[in-house]
Order: structure tokens, then sequence, then C-alpha cells
């Protein structure tokens, strides 16, 4: 067993980290570029908030869904370690090509961005799981150091992409998102001497009269279903955590009290507070699941995603509290948005690094990039429904939506706990080599 963690993880932590600055630094700006009028000193493209929404939710659910594609070009040609590589390149381009001040190369910066994004991030997590071998206890703390790796960046990006985006120029902004994935590349190539074998290209097993060779076995069926029902939980979960950069973004905007002594917070900052709070509580939460192992009680990764499923409920309670204040026509108050990112982030914490690591233990070796990319495409089909919620938000309502979540996601954490020990069979003691 592995007594540290290998060198390589915190290569591939840096990369992601200056990935997910790239990314979440353009999603900070992106609907409020997009609904900001065209005349004064930063102009946008003033489109209405449904346009902006429905936009959004195409092109966060197009970044991932293109997952799928970067799994089936690294486990059948490329390997991940090179899928990786030219999708980082892509991002960096398609950033760099949303600074140009022209709507030709705002459309093709975001192709080149979907693209690169597909290419990079099913693989990145796949080989995060390669540097352990199989039983090692250290796998799971692994994923958790590479998450806080992609929150830091998910923390700073706003910060500093948000403030230069909406105080001194929106393609600025999109610009230092650029840059920052240019700043991963380098990183990258610079540690492949530590990650070795990592990544590498593994020919499939040719038919010397042995077909079965790759075919799955039952115990892979099984485990495969059960995967299956958590990309669903997935989606579920994304097109309520993505409300942040959609619905959420443009309530903080409109309806939220910013205001702290005197001074007017930009709205595009609150997209770090959930990244924040990844990095404060991270390792607050991992060590509650862990005393709890120790214990002998239940800890295995579908009851983790289903607590957390019906704590992303309560987080919502807090926006339809919000959504209450703001019936007298007055802006809300501050604290019911931090207390609801607050509690979407303990679910996240529940849940995303958890499904990551648990792809790793239950997907077969040859179809590992391609699982990692199914999961993908369940978050991209959450961020379009996500995009779908929002639009239907402008109609019906926010705090009928809000409401409508939160009684959502704490229903399928309810289902889950229900079926919870027949999906545990089938998973055929996959999580019994590293917590038990």
């Amino acid at each position: 067993m592995t007594q540290k963690h290998p060198k390589g993880l915190f290569i591939l932590f840096f990369t992601e980290m200056w990935e997910r600055f790239s990314f979440y630094g353009m999603r900070a700006i992106l609907v409020l570029y997009l609904t900001k009028e065209t005349i004064g000193n930063n102009p946008g493209l003033g489109w209405s908030n449904a346009e902006a929404l429905s936009l959004y939710g195409w092109y966060t659910m197009m970044v991932y869904f293109v997952g799928i594609i970067g799994g089936v070009i690294a486990d059948k040609f490329l390997g991940q370690k090179k899928t990786v590589l030219i999708g980082g390149f892509l991002i960096a381009i398609g950033q760099l090509t949303l600074a140009l001040e022209n709507i030709t190369a705002f459309y093709g910066g975001l192709i080149l961005i979907i693209s690169g994004v597909g290419l990079l991030k099913p693989n990145i997590s796949t080989m995060v799981g390669g540097l352990y071998k199989p039983g090692d206890p250290l796998r799971d703390a692994g994923f958790t150091i590479f998450y806080i790796g992609i929150n830091i960046g998910a923390a700073t990006a706003p910060l500093l992409v948000g403030y230069i985006g909406e105080v001194y120029g929106w393609h600025y902004g999109f610009g230092l998102a650029g840059i920052g994935m240019l700043l991963g590349q380098v990183v990258y190539i610079w540690g492949q001497k530590y990650l070795k074998s990592v990544g590498n290209f593994i020919p499939p097993v040719k038919d010397l009269g042995n077909k079965a060779a790759n075919k799955l076995t039952k115990v892979e069926k099984d485990r495969i279903i059960v995967l299956l029902i958590s990309f669903v939980i997935v989606m579920i979960f994304w097109a309520a955590y993505e409300q942040a950069g959609g619905l959420m973004n443009l309530y903080t905007n409109d309806k939220i009290d910013r205001t702290i002594l005197g001074w007017e917070i930009p709205a595009s900052v609150f997209q770090s507070v959930p990244a924040l709070f990844v990095i404060i509580f991270g390792t607050i939460v991992a060590s509650f699941w862990l005393k709890r192992q120790r214990k002998g009680k239940e800890s295995a990764s579908l009851f983790k995603m289903a607590v957390g499923m019906i704590i992303m409920g309560t987080g919502f309670l807090m926006m339809s509290g919000a959504a209450l204040d703001t019936l007298d026509g007055t802006k809300a108050m501050l604290i019911w948005l931090i207390l609801s990112y607050l509690l979407q982030v303990i679910a996240e914490l529940s849940i995303s690094p958890v499904v990551l690591s648990f792809i790793t233990k239950l997907a077969p070796v040859k179809y590992a990039s391609i699982m990692m990319g199914l999961y993908f495409v369940a978050a991209g089909l959450g961020n379009k429904l996500a995009g779908l919620i929002g639009e239907f938000a402008q109609n019906a309502g926010e705090l009928e939506v809000f409401t409508g979540i939160a009684a959502t996601c704490a229903l399928i954490g309810f289902l889950l706990l229900i079926f919870y020990k027949k999906l545990k069979v089938l998973s055929h003691g996959a999580e019994d080599l590293v917590e038990n």
C-alpha cells in the first residue's frame, strides 16, 4: 500500500486548479456580460435574462457532454495523458479568443472551450485514480485533495476575473481566464516525469480466439448499473447546484442587498463563496465521514450521496426564505444567500468528490475514461436542466422554483436511503477494499 500520496497527484492538482480558475472565472462573468446593456463604459451584448440563461444552459451542458467523446478518444486512441494536454491548449485558445471584441470570436471561443474541457475533464480525474493501486486507503483522500485544488481555482477566479471583467472590461476578464489555463499547461508539461506511465495509452486486447477478454463480467455489469443510477442522482444534483452561475447569480445581482459598510459588492464576487466554503470545510466534512467509518457507522459512498441530497434540499429552502423576504418589495438579506451556499457546499462535499472516487472503484479498467465521461455527460445534462429551470423561473417566480428544487433534492435523498441496501449488494464489495 502507498504510505504517502504520489507526487503526480500534486501535478494534477495544480493543472486542474488552473483549469478550474479558467472555467469558473469565465462562468462568473458570462451571464452578466450577456445581459449587460450595449451602452455605457463596459457594454455587454444586451440580451434578456431568459436568452442569457438559455445560452448558459446549452454551454454548460455541452462542456460536460463532450466528456464522453474525450473518454472514448483517450481509451481507444491517445491515452489520458495526451488527451489532457490537447484539451488544455484548446481551452486556453478558446478563452483568449473570447477576449477579442467580436461576436464571431465569442461563439468560436465557446466552441473551443467546450471541446477542450470535454477532452481534459474526464481524463484528468481518471488519472488521479490511476496514481493509486487497487485497495489503497489513500485513494479517497487523494480525490479530496484533488477536489480542494479544483475549488482553490474556483474560489480565486471570480474574485480576480469577476472583478477585472466588471470593473475594467469583460474581455480583459476572459483574457485573464485564458492566461490561467496556460499556467496550468506549463505545470502539466513540467510535471510529466512525476506522472510516469499514468495515463499512457493501453491498446485493447486483440482477438486471439478469446473474445471474452473484452466482455463485461456479471459483477462488472452490476457495478455499472449502480454507477448509472448514481449518474442520475449526479444530474439532479448539478441541476440544483448550477443555479449558482445562472439564476442565483442574477438573483444576487437584482434582489440581494449586497451592501456592506456602504460598499456594494459586485455580484460576480459571490461566485467565490461556494469554493471558499469547500476549502474551509473540505477537511472537516471528510473527517466527519472518516470518524463515522472508524466507529463502524454507515459511511459508504451511496449513503453519503443520499445525505448530501437531503442537505442540498435544505440549502434551497434558504433561498425560499430569501424569496419570501422580497415579497414586500425590498431586497433580501445577504445571510440567506450565504447560508444557502454553505449548505449546498456541505452537500457537494458529500457527493461530488465521492462520486469521482466511486467511479474509479466500480468502473472496469478498460472503460474507466468512458465511465468518467458518462459522469460528465450526466453533469452536462444537469447543467442544461439548470438553465431550463432558470428560464422557467422568469415566469413561474423564484419562490416557487427554489422551493421546488428543495423538495426534489430531499425526495431523491430519501429514495436513495430506501433502496440503499439493494444498491450496495450490486456493488459487490467494491468499497470494502478501501473502507473496511
